[in-house]
């Protein structure tokens, strides 16, 4: 993924009013499911997720294959 679309991607799904979780898929199959705004940080093509039991996930733009709407469980 390129990084100015990683970018404006991961900006539109953090600031969706009301919040809503989301997943990031990467290329490996990982999904990393965001649950609050507060626990992503991202800048220049790189992110890290903190998990709520704070274990923090380092992904890339090159990382990523997809973002999209969590699944219900």
């Amino acid at each position: 993924m390129e990084a100015k679309a990683f970018e404006k991607s991961l900006r539109a799904f953090a600031r969706r009013t009301p919040f809503k979780l989301f997943e990031v898929e990467l290329v490996s199959g990982t999904r990393v499911q965001v649950d609050h705004p507060e626990a992503l940080i991202f800048r220049g093509g790189l992110a890290i997720y903190v998990s709520a039991a704070g274990e923090p996930t380092l992904f890339d733009h090159e990382s990523v294959s997809r973002l999209s709407k969590a699944v219900s469980s």
